[in-house]
């Protein structure tokens, strides 16, 4: 029988034959380290050198093994593809966007990886292709626009792209009427750039070695150089930059987890420097609108769940505020959207989120469990407010909403070949949490489908950042539920489902509780027989896949299989590296280590501190090598240290990306395979 060596860095060689696969062995190079008197001690630490050849060779021995286990699934990959293609509308377009005189709107073709770009004149008029995607991105590994900002005058096409995956991107400016593009190239970009009134000058961001967002800068188009304005040295803050909504005024906020200030100068006057609008303060975070003669602030200094005050533009001090909408315990104020005659309020309340209009009208939606966020809405002079509703029955719908009749329109609705909404189920839940906290939890199934018996269940978790894990749909999931599975989502503590002290609720020395808020969910599904923890599989990603390290470290007996998509798992030493991306900046969600008792905490549940002789689930963990957010070492010594230490024979399975970042793939037929390659991995270990 023949057998295949793959090269190895490992003590023993990876070998693959016809009866036996046998997983790459990292070598064991300890580091020891101490802090509070406590020693610790990494024996993967090597595999931090992205540029040492054994490291790539050693992903590349992982890349293999993943594929060879996964090798017997691949016709199932394939299907699984094939389903998840089919129900898509391939060459489909949005639905226009006015911009002035222009509908905007982007298209993508059968066969084409990536969106096209696209305007027309309102009045009529032939449709002209402003970027292709598919163009742009020849020769890439990995491709991804991230600015894309049309002069005021619609003349001019600043866009900006990236190639690694690592979130830094480089602007270029087109001229639309010739289609060359200008001599102007802004490198170490961000994700805010926006033109001042006179069509030349273009205000961004910039980002620091650690991928921070931390100076804004200015630049004229023709200028061999641009001009820094504001430098911001406290490593905790992000910088950031928008265009009020009126295009009367630039903001420029500066942010940490648990406070912010605003800047503002005149979006026709690009030479003048910002002005502070109010200053920073310890736990006070605040955002401005712009509408007419006022400003509206949005603050949290009466409560954590935010109240809105008025000041006048002509002196906007504190002392001239005028209360609009007090603070309330129960609702959290999440946005406030200024039209020229029209106030909308973004709200949320009992988990769900709700639509206000002015102080008085709250737009009501037909499902128990939703989602619903503002669509593109660039018009300031207009009584129309767009918006997308979607649930987990619900294709993503774009609905126009007069602001003054109240009407609805809806200009489309998702096209997702061969389904039918009335064919499936989704409900709400509430599990008692072991403190008494009641977690909310989303649930999809077939219509039809048995509930008083075990069914294979996806349980899905975030919970951090108060970032909210929301019940949206999804046509790639039809692939499980028409294949008996129940889908759910667990809007754990660490977000902000239930307003803003459901995060506080989940962050720094209270974080274990989105670990017990996850599990109880966990052990509700199987006591109330939706499922058994034979069936039952698990899925996070980023800080989500921190919370996947955590429960299997403390629960891996009640699971079948987990995905752990670019996790967060090696919390200590990555919250001790203050030149890593993120980490200074992430002291207010995490805790700093470099304090005892934030330290302590942190270890307790850290998912690579904490890894034990158990049996674990099937464990499939995704990386992606060039990530700035979660570099790819915390999943790589992850996986070598639970293959060294856990019992039981389960796959452990790691599958890097070598050309891709925090995102994954950025071609939307490669997202497609890579889900497809997730859902074949489930299907193959739960039944």
């Amino acid at each position: 029988m023949a057998t295949v060596i793959f090269p190895s860095t490992s003590s023993e060689p990876v070998t693959r034959s016809a009866s036996k696969i046998t997983p790459p062995v990292a070598r064991l190079e300890p580091k020891t380290s101490e802090i509070h008197g406590d020693v610790r001690v990494d024996p993967y630490h090597w595999l931090r050198d992205k540029h040492h050849p054994d490291v790539i060779h050693y992903l590349e021995n992982e890349n293999r093994y993943m594929t060879a286990v996964m090798e017997s699934t691949e016709e199932l990959q394939q299907k699984l593809y094939r389903e998840m293609v089919a129900r898509i509308e391939e060459t489909d377009q949005t639905v226009p966007v006015r911009r002035g005189s222009y509908l905007y709107f982007t298209r993508t073709e059968r066969g084409k990886q990536y969106t096209i770009y696209c305007r027309q004149p309102a009045d009529g008029g032939a449709e002209e292709i402003l970027l292709d995607g598919n163009l742009l991105a020849e020769g890439e590994k990995y491709f991804r626009i991230g600015v894309f900002a049309p002069s005021p005058d619609h003349r001019l096409l600043a866009y900006s792209i990236d190639t690694e995956g690592d979130e830094v991107y480089t602007v270029r400016v087109k001229d639309l009427a010739t289609g060359q593009l200008l001599p102007d190239v802004l490198t170490d970009t961000y994700y805010d750039l926006e033109w001042a009134s006179d069509n030349r000058t273009l205000f961004f961001n910039r980002v620091d070695q650690a991928k921070r967002p931390f100076e804004l800068w200015r630049h004229r188009l023709g200028d061999a150089v641009s001009t820094r304005i504001f430098h911001e040295p406290d490593e905790r803050v992000n910088l950031g930059l928008h265009k009020t909504r009126s295009k009367a005024w630039m903001l420029m906020t500066l942010s940490t987890a648990t406070s912010s200030e605003v800047w503002r100068w005149p979006a026709d006057q690009p030479d003048q420097a910002p002005v502070q609008m109010y200053p920073r303060r310890p736990q006070i975070e605040y955002d401005v609108i712009h509408q007419g003669d006022h400003f509206y602030v949005r603050i949290n200094d009466q409560g954590r769940n935010f109240r809105l005050v008025e000041v006048p533009v002509a002196n906007p001090v504190a002392e001239n505020w005028r209360e609009v909408v007090p603070h309330r315990p129960a609702v959290l104020l999440e946005n406030v959207i200024a039209f020229a005659g029209h106030l909308v309020l973004i709200e949320r309340e009992g988990g769900l989120r709700r639509v206000r209009i002015g102080l008085d009208h709250d737009v009501v939606f037909p499902h128990p469990v939703y989602h619903v966020f503002p669509h593109s809405n660039p018009e300031y002079d207009t009584s129309t407010f767009r918006f997308e509703y979607t649930s987990m029955v619900t294709p993503p719908t774009v609905i126009d909403y007069d602001l003054a009749t109240h009407q609805r329109t809806v200009r489309k609705t998702l096209v997702v070949h061969g389904y039918d909404a009335n064919d499936y189920v989704t409900e709400r839940i509430l599990v008692s949490a072991p403190d008494g906290a009641q977690v909310p939890v989303a649930l999809v199934y077939r219509r039809g489908l048995d509930t008083s018996q075990p069914n294979p269940t996806m349980l899905y978790g975030y919970g951090s950042y108060g970032l909210n894990t929301e019940p949206v749909f999804s046509s790639e999931r039809i692939s499980l539920l028409d294949r008996g599975w129940i889908w759910a989502i667990a809007q754990v503590r660490g977000g902000s489902e239930l307003g803003t002290p459901w995060h506080d609720d989940g962050k720094m020395m209270r974080k274990r509780n989105t670990f017990t808020d996850f599990i109880a969910c966990a052990e509700h599904l199987v006591e109330s027989g939706y499922t058994a923890p034979e069936k039952l599989a698990i899925m996070g990603r980023s800080a989500g896949g921190l919370l996947m390290g955590a429960v299997l470290n403390t629960r891996p007996d009640l699971f079948q299989a987990a995905i752990a998509g670019v996790p967060f798992v090696d919390v200590v030493n990555t919250m001790l590296d203050a030149s890593l991306p993120l980490t200074v900046g992430e002291y207010e969600e995490w805790g700093n280590p470099n304090e005892p008792e934030a330290y302590h905490y942190m270890k307790s549940y850290s998912p690579y501190d904490n890894i034990g002789p158990h049996n674990y689930p099937h464990l499939l963990v995704l990386a992606g090598l060039n990530d700035p957010r979660v570099q790819y070492w915390e999943p790589a010594k992850w996986v070598a240290k639970l293959r060294a230490t856990k019992q039981g024979d389960r796959e452990v399975l790691l599958k890097t990306e070598m050309g891709a970042g925090h995102f994954g793939p950025s071609g939307r037929y490669e997202r497609f395979k890579e889900t497809a390659f997730e859902y074949a991995f489930l299907l193959k270990y739960v039944r």
